[in-house]
């Protein structure tokens, strides 16, 4: 059964001819997800939908199939003789339909369910035209209208009010809202209703305030709730601009905070809520502040103390702690921020994996890190480790690298952490942005030229710490980093150098260790140059030569000039650990005379450049030797082409 769901959530709508498949698409709308926590293993397509039609018709089949047998249980008393004759099992069959017909209409609203369930039948359709469904609709909403709170919580029915909301206008979604008015807390924490309840949310955002004022002095219990949490989650991290998220906030800072809560709607007042704790704390004397304090610290506590029930990886949570750190960190007296801070880092330390995948999860281990003693920061690195392959492809999460590495001054104990979880990924390190940003980041961390400014000033928000809790100076640290690294980077490159650069970001991650690793570059020089020391041009379309890809080409060129480009200065940056011109002898004596002419002559996507730049960058003994093999025909040839670059090639040629 459950096999059968994942395969119909799973397969794609196959909608008949083009007209129809538009129509399909337009009314099904794209789906947001919660960000998923690092300790989670991969999800199958479709296991983790809430496609509820398709879980709650395997349910109903299931609830039917159990009705039928105890039907036929109740028919011939558990006998199986009747099988052997036909006419005793037909008998048996319209005995038992009869007992199924009687139980339905015993059932209250069962003449309305029926009467929904046959327009439901239609308007559900996959493949109808929008007029046609909307009539349908119409016409469901006609029945269930005023009746919508009585037949919500059966499972069949709550499906069809479903329906009405997914494909309805916003007309019938906001009938639909206000007709449960008053029941959203229960509908939560039901098994079939709560998917309503999600859609709802986010849909009618004109009554999504009001919906969460239901959950208020419940919402630490509904996150604890099998059914609820989902729905609290989602609509704090999908759907509540930053006023609404206050309004689930606020049961975190207790019953006084809650007592005295902003509800008047004001503009003022919204803009003192969307502060979060911090507005609750404005204003207020020591005694309340420290009742407020301490009555967050025990409903964070108390959910983390129940790590079982789930809710220690939604946003929410991590949203609370950041913001009871925050207004920890904010305590005058010494003693007692160092004792808050303690007590709260016990309780989250042995589910730090939970946090990382947003960002105030995040914010929150990475401070941990920051104040954290070395002791401390050893637990955590041992709490992450085994998630650590995970956490370099997460936006979030490798924030949280990046801080281990700035802080902890023990970098044996990092190198041995993280060095071999990155060499056992490098090859689905380097295809993606955020796996690229981890493997620049033991090389040149925080250059603009991988980092965004933003991006910086988050990395940066340890450093005020950092200088009180570290005592290894920055460079000293980073230097150490580097060379530990280096060796694993460069010994994968001469193993690697020609899948690697072939890829557009493995192209930036091998400049970046060329030009900064420290150690015996040889074998991984060797490797580059004999990757483009090719017939040219490609005899195979579908894998052009090296220098005719504009990444690699690229690539090579600022090998061989020595270092990037600075538009500021307008010059090339040297760097003391990478000799452009003996990579530009070795470039040419690996290439020989037919490529290089070859790239000279035929080349139409800037491998002339290269070539030029090879010549530029060569010891000058080895550039005459290079330059002899410019007869005056190709010389001719040269001059005649149109083609970029060719200034440039004839002025290193002499010419």
């Amino acid at each position: 059964m459950a096999a059968s769901a994942n395969k119909k959530r799973a397969a794609p709508t196959q909608a008949s001819g083009s007209a129809a498949k538009k129509a399909h698409l337009d009314v099904v709308e794209k789906k947001q997800k919660r960000s998923q926590p690092v300790t989670r293993p991969a999800l199958t397509s479709g296991s983790d939908s809430e496609d509820d039609e398709g879980v709650w018709e395997d349910v109903e089949e299931e609830e039917e199939a159990q009705a039928q047998a105890q039907d036929e249980m109740e028919v011939d008393g558990g006998e199986q003789k009747q099988a052997k004759d036909p006419q005793a099992v037909r008998e048996a069959h319209r005995a038992q339909k009869v007992v199924q017909d009687q139980r339905k209409a015993a059932k209250p609203h069962s003449t309305l369910l029926a009467d929904a369930k046959r327009v439901w039948s239609l308007a559900r359709q996959k493949n109808l035209k929008p007029p046609e469904r909307q009539k349908h609709i119409h016409e469901l909403m006609g029945v269930i209208r005023g009746k919508v709170k009585d037949i919500v919580f059966k499972h069949d029915a709550s499906r069809i009010v479903q329906t009405v909301v997914k494909h309805g206008k916003q007309k019938e979604r906001d009938e639909i809202a206000v007709e449960l008015k008053g029941k959203y807390k229960e509908l939560a924490q039901n098994k079939y209703s709560k998917f309503l309840v999600s859609k709802l949310i986010k849909q009618c955002p004109a009554h999504r305030a009001s919906i969460l004022l239901e959950f208020q002095n419940s919402v630490l219990r509904l996150l604890l709730h099998r059914e609820a949490t989902g729905v609290m989650a989602d609509a704090f991290e999908l759907y509540a601009n930053a006023y609404e998220r206050s309004i689930l906030l606020r049961d975190f800072y207790g019953k006084e905070a809650n007592l005295f809560s902003l509800t008047s709607g004001s503009d003022e007042d919204k803009e003192r809520a969307k502060k979060g704790l911090v507005g609750v704390l404005e204003g207020a004397d020591t005694e309340r502040r420290r009742r407020i304090l301490d009555a967050t610290r025990e409903g964070i506590i108390n959910i983390f103390n129940n790590s079982d029930k789930g809710a220690v990886t939604h946003a929410i949570v991590h949203r609370a702690l950041w913001e009871y750190i925050t207004a920890v960190n904010a305590i005058p007296e010494d003693d007692h921020r160092e004792k808050a801070f303690r007590e709260i880092f016990e309780t989250c330390q042995e589910v730090l994996a939970e946090l990382v995948h947003t960002r105030d999860g995040s914010r929150v281990v990475r401070e941990f890190l920051a104040q954290g003693t070395a002791k401390d920061r050893k637990q955590i690195l041992k709490v992450l480790k085994p998630h650590l392959s995970k956490m370099f492809t997460n936006e979030d999460a490798q924030l949280v690298v990046y801080t281990a590495i700035d802080v902890i001054d023990d970098t044996k104990l990092v190198l041995k952490t993280i060095l071999p979880e990155i060499q056992s990924s490098l090859d689905e390190l380097y295809p993606s942005p955020q796996g690229r940003r981890v493997l620049m980041y033991l090389l040149t961390p925080r250059t603009k030229r991988h980092f965004t400014p933003a991006q910086i000033n988050t990395i940066s928000e340890t450093d005020s710490i950092r200088g009180k809790t570290s005592k290894k100076d920055a460079a000293a640290r980073e230097a150490e980093i580097r060379t530990g690294v280096s060796e694993a980077l460069l010994s994968w490159i001469a193993e690697n150098a020609d899948k690697v650069v072939r890829d557009p970001g493995g192209s930036l991650v091998v400049t970046e260790a060329m030009l900064y690793a420290d150690g015996d570059k040889t074998a991984a020089s060797a490797a580059l140059v004999s990757a483009v020391a090719h017939t040219y041009p490609s005899t195979d379309a579908a894998n052009p030569h090296l220098i005719d890809l504009a990444h690699s080409g690229r690539m090579y060129k600022t090998l061989l000039q020595g270092g990037h480009f600075n538009k500021t200065s307008r010059a090339v940056e040297k760097l003391p650990r990478w000799d452009g011109g003996a990579f530009a002898q070795a470039f040419i004596e690996a290439v020989g005379q037919d490529v290089f002419v070859g790239i000279c002559t035929k080349g139409e996507k800037g491998g002339v450049f290269v070539a030029a730049e090879a010549l530029r960058a060569c010891p000058e003994a080895e550039k005459q030797k290079a330059v002899k093999w410019f007869t005056k025909d190709v010389l001719k040839d040269i001059k005649k082409g149109e083609f970029k670059g060719k200034g440039v090639l004839l002025e290193q040629l002499g010419c």
